[in-house]
């Protein structure tokens, strides 16, 4: 595995880089005066720092290509996670699309040809100038699909860490501390199941959940570790004691009241519905709700904290932003990647609440936008991002859904769950001839 010393590299970047990967180069096609069309996929809400960022790049873009008009298409995370690689295999394919990064997502597509080589554009757009360190780990595949290194398949344009939020108001009327230890948290979800409430939101049908699960089991685990299970640079027990640490414990919490055995079936729009509705007190995950967080909550004061007792937390670098081999328009998605990572746009996309890679650090003003950044400085400096579990394994999202679900109704033993999502991982490996 590529290392992630240089994740903190995103930190430097972010309060220090001067520079960014923005202008128009030389002459694009863009300007032969004939009417053309760039379609567009992502899946961020219009409220997200990222939705805010990408609506203005959208606004800039058409400014600067007079003849051009942008076709945009929100789709889910779920429509585009399940339906990739059938669609950029078909002549429905986008020009432009925002895809998940990580050897079971990006890294199959580019496996299977469906991914444009960004290799030549990176270094003559100076993209790679920007995107050093451990945000290239997730940026480059090789011929096996396998992150960290090879051709340039993805450009992300944010950072994305794993955190706890928090309603303060509850926190206040409950009498609970932040904590700053694992007890500490434990003892804080104890006081609110004592009060009758339950601590954390939860949706078990889609990502979260899974990411509860990986978060306990990085609280047991060192880099040798998280170096098997991302990069296969070792033999991964799934019996071992990072697994059944975090199987244990997420079925503990469903049996304490910590977690709703009910949020099962919930989806992630769900869980940050009722966050931001102040029905409960918690909700662990991403950076990617931050801003959204910031605009939408007006009834009680929110923060948030580091997972207690971890050095490591699911994150990465962000989504990217893929090219497909069969788009027609490749100049003008290069186009767009590039006024995304202008200092206008990170500026933005740094203000709205997210983490962005080329900002110009005085821009950034917002107060919550710095509590953030400040966050994942720190996580990023302990070299602790530590990606995401559905990574390793084509398919491996769904196996972690079924498997979260079946801790959560008490279908299966965790030890059973444990074997359940280690064979599609071990199958991997064999055909990746590990």
């Amino acid at each position: 595995m590529v290392k992630l010393r240089g994740a903190a590299a995103l930190a430097a970047v972010v309060l220090a880089l001067s520079a960014c990967g923005s202008g128009s180069g030389s002459p694009s096609p863009a300007d032969s005066g004939q009417p053309r069309v760039l379609r567009l996929w992502h899946y961020e809400s219009a409220e997200s720092a990222m939705g805010k960022a990408w609506a203005e790049a959208i606004r800039k873009f058409e400014a600067s290509h007079p003849n051009v008009t942008v076709e945009f298409e929100e789709k889910s995370f779920e429509q585009i996670q399940k339906t990739a690689s059938m669609v950029l295999n078909s002549d429905e394919a986008p020009d432009l699309m925002e895809y998940n990064k990580g050897n079971a997502t990006a890294g199959l597509l580019s496996k299977q040809g469906l991914l444009a080589d960004l290799t030549e554009e990176t270094t003559e757009r100076g993209w790679d100038k920007l995107l050093t360190g451990g945000l290239r780990t997730t940026a480059m595949y090789d011929d096996r699909g396998v992150m960290g290194s090879g051709q340039w398949y993805g450009i992300p344009n944010y950072g994305e860490f794993v955190m706890v939020y928090y309603n303060k108001d509850l926190f206040a009327k409950h009498k609970v501390e932040v904590p700053a230890t694992f007890e500490e948290f434990t003892a804080a979800l104890d006081a609110f199941v004592k009060a009758g409430v339950t601590p954390v939101a939860n949706a078990g049908a889609e990502y979260p959940a899974q990411q509860i699960l990986y978060q306990l089991a990085l609280t047991k685990a060192q880099k040798p570790w998280l170096a098997a299970f991302q990069s296969y640079q070792g033999k991964v027990d799934f019996h071992g004691p990072e697994f059944t640490y975090g199987a244990d414990t997420f079925a503990d919490w469903v049996k304490k009241g910590y977690i709703a055995k009910n949020s099962s079936g919930l989806k992630a729009e769900d869980m940050g519905v009722a966050f931001m509705n102040g029905e409960f007190p918690i909700m662990i995950s991403g950076s990617w709700w931050y801003g959204r967080l910031a605009s939408e909550i007006k009834d009680f004061a929110w923060g948030h904290f580091l997972f207690p007792g971890a050095t490591m937390s699911p994150g990465s670098s962000g989504n990217l932003w893929v090219v497909p081999e069969k788009s027609e328009n490749k100049d003008l998605a290069y186009d767009f990647i590039d006024i995304t990572m202008s200092k206008e746009i990170q500026n933005l996309l740094g203000n709205s609440g997210g983490v962005p890679v080329a900002a110009d650090p005085a821009a950034i003003t917002d107060e919550k936008s710095k509590e953030l950044i400040e966050s994942f400085n720190k996580l990023t400096a302990a070299d602790g991002l530590a990606f995401y579990p559905d990574w390793p394994a084509p398919g491996y999202y769904d196996v972690l859904v079924a498997g979260v679900q079946n801790l959560m109704t008490g279908s299966k033993t965790t030890s059973e769950v444990l074997d359940e999502i280690a064979g599609p991982y071990e199958d991997n490996l064999a055909d990746l001839g590990f």
